[in-house]
């Protein structure tokens, strides 16, 4: 069984940090050392800074033990808690961590209960020295929970959060959060919590069974005064592998997130999902069906963007399929993918708690270890906005074999800026509608269908004055284009392109658009999969 290490002077501090007396005769002993190296005895050599390397050193070993699911015995008062229960209990902001250091960093703990059952490890480095972090119930404020009997003190935690003060200089906001799983999310200035990341994903989606690895331990470095990032160290454990984890987190009105992590298969895994997001989608504008609801878009995320390794810039608006759907884009050395929420504006949400609009993007950046493979999508069905049903990472494609090391690096940006990220247009809305009779009366077929893609940013509002020097071009695979149409948009200051497609009942058809002038591309590529009914 893995247990989390405590060397001597760890063991001490831990007793110190508690308020307890020390054990007898080791201060004396530790004093009795030092006279011994004073006198020409053999010296007891410094102790190495804790690190990442200690964690792949963990990772490597724990491998090569059989894989034991962690236990979750919660007494029954916080095993049957329901969501506004658990959210009664918040850790009390006067016993925050982190704060030894004279940094502008704290840590605040959650509590277990609800459906956040496994307990996990939480060290403090400090002067290179990991310390775990002891339970006590007098940290939390229960609010109106009442149990019958004292919880148990070696109880433990759920998992933690970073505190910054990312919004206004006197106040400590939340920064980013561990809980639940390999589970992370982390904010800019000014947004709000929407989609999440994971460590890793194994099998979503199929084939074989979907596994969920945990982060099981985590280290955090005491933040220097002047610190400008917080760096966080993590195990994973999961039935197929183990893993370490290096997080560094540097605030800011675009939060960045380094990611680097060295994996360690205990058998071969069908499929590995490296930077893997979360989001939910559940309807919008492209999306349209009869939900009793008075918001017109619900979403955490409306798109998938692709930055592939050519160059070309890829849009693929969200849905939410009638069955499980898997979107694959193949490249070699990808630059970058992302969920995004593109839709800032609060009268397409009307959500005044909630705020869709100030949910934020997540792009990834690859540094190392990619390769060729491609981006999958998962698009889940769902009956309402409690789902997360929108996944996306990258899927090597090199085998993933039991005794091989994988070593993955990349960063992750929290942006409600999207267009910072490439200078081109890009597509705002996405509609689909039945295409209009003909002027010869004509009516279309009935397995016809007509898409209007609204393209804005880049230099499309320099060619509003001669429209005309601006052309759609639409692709079809599975289908065949009947009819486009391209008309200046000055709305949204750019255009609107319709195209209008044809397809067989049963089929897929892959749908692909952008904008040019000449031979330059003014516009990323639009791309969505239109399933003929």
């Amino acid at each position: 069984m893995y247990l989390p290490s405590l060397d001597r002077r760890g063991a001490l501090r831990l007793i110190a940090a508690a308020g307890l007396a020390w054990p007898a005769g080791a201060l004396a002993q530790t004093q009795q050392n030092g006279q011994q190296g004073q006198t020409g005895a053999p010296t007891a050599q410094p102790q190495a800074r804790f690190g990442y390397e200690d964690v792949v050193r963990r990772a490597r070993e724990l491998s090569g033990l059989p894989y034991e699911a962690p236990r979750a015995e919660l007494p029954a008062p916080l095993a049957d808690m329901n969501f506004d229960q658990y959210r009664e209990m918040r850790f009390r902001a006067d016993r925050s961590l982190l704060q030894q250091g004279g940094g502008p960093f704290r840590m605040q703990m959650f509590h277990l209960g609800f459906i956040y059952r496994t307990p996990v490890v939480v060290n403090v480095i400090r002067d290179g020295i990991p310390t775990p972090v002891p339970y006590a119930a007098a940290m939390f404020d229960y609010g109106r929970n009442r149990f019958e009997r004292p919880l148990p003190v070696d109880l433990g935690f759920a998992g933690f959060r970073i505190h910054y003060p990312l919004n206004d200089p006197r106040v400590q906001d939340e920064l980013i959060s561990f809980l639940g799983a390999s589970y992370f999310r982390f904010l800019g200035r000014g947004q709000k919590y929407g989609l999440s990341a994971r460590g890793i994903a194994v099998n979503t989606a199929g084939p074989g069974q979907e596994e969920f690895p945990v982060l099981r331990e985590f280290w955090v470095e005491t933040p220097a005064q002047d610190a400008q990032a917080c760096t966080i160290f993590a195990l994973l454990d999961g039935e197929s592998l183990t893993g370490a984890f290096r997080f560094r987190v540097f605030p800011a009105q675009e939060t960045v997130l380094d990611v680097h992590c060295t994996l360690f298969p205990r058998r071969a895994i069908p499929k590995l999902g490296v930077a893997p997001l979360t989001s939910m989608f559940f309807y919008a504008e492209n999306d349209r069906r009869s939900f009793d609801d008075y918001r017109p878009e619900l979403h955490d995320s409306d798109g998938l963007l692709i930055h592939s390794g050519t160059g070309e810039w890829l849009w693929r608006p969200l849905r939410n399929p009638r069955q499980v759907e898997i979107s694959q884009f193949r490249d070699r050395e990808v630059r970058g993918f992302g969920l995004m929420q593109r839709d800032r504006i609060f009268e397409h949400y009307q959500d005044l708690d909630l705020a869709y609009e100030q949910r934020p993007s997540y792009w990834v950046e690859p540094r190392e270890g990619f390769g060729e493979g491609r981006v999958e999508l998962v698009e889940i069905p769902t009956g309402d906005e409690t789902n997360d049903n929108i996944v996306a990472y990258w899927v090597p494609n090199r085998a993933v074999e039991q005794g091989q090391t994988l070593t993955y690096a990349y960063r992750v940006v929290s942006t409600m800026n999207e267009a910072r990220l490439h200078p081109g247009g890009y597509a705002l809305n996405t509609f689909r509608t039945r295409p209009v009779a003909l002027g010869s009366g004509e009516q279309p077929p009935p397995n016809a269908i007509r898409f209007i893609i609204d393209f804005v940013g880049g230099d499309l509002e320099y060619y509003l004055s001669q429209p005309d020097l601006v052309q759609v071009v639409p692709s079809a695979a599975n289908a065949q284009i009947t009819r486009t149409f391209l008309v200046p948009n000055p709305q949204a200051r750019g255009f609107r392109a319709g195209i209008d497609v044809v397809g067989e009942a049963g089929q897929t058809a892959n749908l692909r658009a952008f904008l040019r002038t000449g031979n330059r591309a003014l516009t990323e590529t639009w791309t969505f999969p239109w399933k003929v009914e």
